[in-house]
């Protein structure tokens, strides 16, 4: 996350810099020296921690919907092409009027998620985006083969019915579906046992609080937050802890659902990817 993104990100939730400064864990000088813009390029290891301010603040198993509400304004929606679908790009209050139906019939050159009966748009990935889901994806793929496992991986796009109901259809980037009676031949249905998101520019709010917490209640074992631009993952493990486990593109880092058998190395990785980041 940028510093521009964390202004945004503390205004919209209303933080004073004593508040951020608590938070994180970041003296509030340092704080006031970031966010005033004194110090131009703050350090690496700050961001990390300042962005840890901007993480939900709640007991997920006793929380039930207000994640909503740490966002105070909308983004402008609009209306896809060839539908009078409106699609938002930022969490929405309350359940919204559109279903499996309304999702089945977009036009194909229109790609959106439904969460809670309302469309959220997804635009085309960056090459870093995609090529990171890949690697990854490939990674896992090859562990299950490689083990003779029964558990399938899937990339975006591919639909995933979360909720088994007609309100939630997401397309996360990649996902692991260890039960075969889940995978139908339109699409998944029910709670993947693991998911890893890319994150894009404009999709922070959604990836690192909506479908947090909507995983987590439906039954998704692991969660994956890789942030590109950062070069950081944030690690999920629902059954075990709240917060998550926090790791860079200099480690491998274990997928917790295989009990640890499976790392993916995020530093070779890196090395394929690198080159990307200059263009």
């Amino acid at each position: 996350m940028t510093v521009q993104e964390m202004r945004e990100w503390k205004k919209a939730m209303g933080l004073s810099n004593k508040q951020v400064a608590a938070r994180s864990g970041v003296s509030l000088g340092t704080v006031q020296k970031v966010f005033s813009g004194e110090t131009e390029v703050p350090r690496y290891k700050t961001l990390i921690k300042l962005e840890k301010a901007f993480l939900p603040e709640v007991k997920y198993t006793e929380h039930k919907g207000p994640y909503l509400d740490m966002v105070a304004e909308s983004a402008p929606a609009y209306n896809a092409k060839k539908t009078n679908v409106t699609i938002h790009t930022t969490p929405q209050k309350g359940i919204g009027p559109y279903g499996l139906k309304d999702y089945l019939e977009l036009p194909e050159d229109v790609r959106a998620e439904l969460i809670d009966g309302h469309f959220y748009d997804m635009s085309s990935p960056s090459m870093v985006h995609q090529q990171i889901a890949l690697e990854v994806a490939a990674r896992m793929r090859e562990h299950i083969r490689r083990n003779k496992g029964k558990c399938k991986t899937f990339i975006a796009p591919a639909d995933v019915q979360l909720d088994r109901d007609e309100k939630t259809i997401l397309q996360p980037d990649v996902f692991v579906v260890c039960k075969r009676d889940q995978i139908t031949k339109s699409r998944i249905v029910g709670a993947p046992d693991m998911v890893v998101e890319v994150l894009s520019p404009g999709s922070w709010s959604r990836d690192m609080i909506m479908k947090l917490q909507k995983y987590r209640e439906a039954g998704v074992r692991e969660y994956w937050v890789i942030l590109p631009d950062q070069k950081v993952i944030y690690v999920y493990l629902f059954e075990k802890a709240v917060d998550p486990e926090i790791y860079t593109f200099e480690d491998r880092v274990p997928v917790g659902i295989w009990d640890g058998k499976c790392e993916v190395d995020f530093c070779e990785i890196f090395d394929e990817i690198n080159f990307m980041y200059d263009g």
